[in-house]
């Protein structure tokens, strides 16, 4: 399973519509380290895959580096 980036993160909960706290609430994942890791500091890999999971769960599907940038959708 590819690691999604703190961008990913951002796009996904932009694209869920919760906030920091929901997504604390859902994964365990302290609101201050999702903060920290969307603004670029590091994360366990532990932590990512919460979110990952999370969000995935949520329908959220993750666009990797393909020449056109990260990205987000969500599933059908």
């Amino acid at each position: 399973m590819r690691m999604i980036t703190g961008l990913h993160v951002k796009l996904g909960r932009t694209a869920l519509g919760i906030s920091l706290r929901a997504l604390e609430e859902k994964t365990g994942v302290t609101a201050n380290t999702i903060s920290r890791y969307e603004n670029g500091a590091d994360a366990k890999a532990s932590t990512i895959q919460k979110l990952q999971s999370y969000m995935e769960s949520a329908g959220v599907e993750f666009i990797f580096q393909n020449g056109g940038g990260p990205g987000v959708r969500l599933k059908k």
